[in-house]
């Protein structure tokens, strides 16, 4: 049975779709529903205890962000993520985040950044908590992803927030939160503290810069990158 939570920045009241979209996606996060794995609308609603309906919208939905796959005749599956389709995420978030924040230097405002400052020290307090606590990375995830999409937010930039949510909101970072040691989460939270820093100094070089060694950071953790690879993106990401 769905249990009705909030989730992190929500200020909507929550549909059955909305309830059986996010138990779905925490599932595949879980992995309780597995890479390539076939999942049958009666199931779902069975093991939810809703009508069909809401999944039926639900998987529609899921498909349509990349979580789930429609199979002709046979269903929907769930996706598999490969290396590659983790090099094409980093490759396109090495170009436009660093330009978000730019934006976000010069356009930002104050109720936005102390949310943002917010969200840092709630994930900060979470990540001490991870070897402890089971629930502190899946915490953590959504927070750092409310984390971006506010910071992306910030730019004040429509098509770039709307070209950033559909790359962001099936990124393997959410999938595969678990590869993050706890030193690794506390470099995070570091690079975190140090954009918010720039975005008030208005330093776009530094925020740019941040950002770049935060996403760097990030996708070594998820892909098996050469030196040279690491060099040819990073000059990308400049323009080079």
């Amino acid at each position: 049975m769905i249990e009705s939570k909030s989730r992190v920045g929500d200020s909507v009241p929550r549909t059955a779709k909305m309830e059986v979209h996010d138990a779905v996606k925490q599932r595949i996060l879980d992995a309780v529903y597995l890479s390539h794995e076939f999942i049958r609308e009666a199931r779902v609603a069975q093991e939810l205890e809703v009508s069909r309906t809401p999944v039926r919208e639900a998987f529609r939905e899921l498909i349509s962000e990349g979580w789930l796959e429609a199979i002709p005749h046979q269903g929907a599956r769930v996706t598999a993520w490969t290396e590659r389709d983790a090099r094409e995420v980093f490759e396109i978030r090495l170009v436009l985040e660093p330009m978000a924040i730019a934006l976000a230097c010069h356009k930002i405002d104050k109720s936005r950044l102390d949310y943002l400052r917010s969200l840092a020290s709630q994930m900060e307090t979470l990540t001490v908590k991870v070897e402890t606590n089971a629930e502190a990375r899946n915490s953590i995830a959504a927070l750092n992803h409310e984390f971006h999409r506010e910071l992306i937010a910030g730019s004040d930039n429509q098509r770039l927030m709307a070209a950033l949510e559909n790359i962001v909101r099936t990124s393997v970072i959410r999938r595969n939160f678990t590869n993050y040691k706890p030193e690794h989460l506390q470099r995070s939270m570091r690079h975190h503290r140090e954009m918010l820093e720039a975005i008030e100094a208005g330093s776009v070089s530094w925020a740019e810069s941040i950002m770049r060694s935060h996403l760097l950071a990030a996708r070594d953790l998820h892909v098996n990158v050469s030196d040279s690879d690491s060099e040819t993106c990073y000059q990308h990401a400049e323009g080079a």
